[in-house]
């Protein structure tokens, strides 16, 4: 499954009133994330909207002056949708910060649904083959 890599540098203006990272900026950058992984696969964002995001898991808190990186990919496919799962991590550590999917959908120029001809992605590794049944049960 090809990934797609996104780095943030987390400001002062992406905090809560808790000092930490604000679940609505993730929120923005993970649906960000995941619309690269699943346009640049695709090839026409113009055709793209999500329709749903299934929750976001947060793990641990992101602080200030931290830079995150978040990798999306294609998990699962249908005849008009696709499935990104998406991972947060701080820069050179692989303790995943906050994890999730998010649904969408290729529809044509009066927004209805159209076939995205999109083949099923090809899973190899243990890793895979899990989010691929995570993803399932979404539905």
């Amino acid at each position: 499954m090809k990934s797609f890599i996104t780095s943030k540098l987390v400001k002062s203006e992406d905090l809560n009133h808790h000092g930490t990272l604000f679940a609505g900026r993730m929120a923005e950058w993970f649906i960000e994330g995941g619309f690269i992984a699943a346009a640049s696969t695709l090839g026409k964002p113009s055709n793209l909207v999500c329709k749903k995001l299934h929750g976001l898991s947060f793990t641990l808190p992101v602080n200030k002056g931290e830079i995150i990186t978040l990798e999306t990919r294609i998990v699962l496919t249908g005849t008009t949708s696709m499935c990104v799962y998406g991972k947060v991590t701080k820069m050179n550590d692989n303790k995943t910060l906050v994890d999730g999917f998010i649904t969408f959908v290729c529809v044509d120029e009066n927004g209805s649904k159209m076939a995205h001809n999109l083949s099923k992605p090809e899973a190899t590794l243990d890793e895979e083959i899990n989010l691929i049944e995570r993803a399932k049960s979404l539905r």
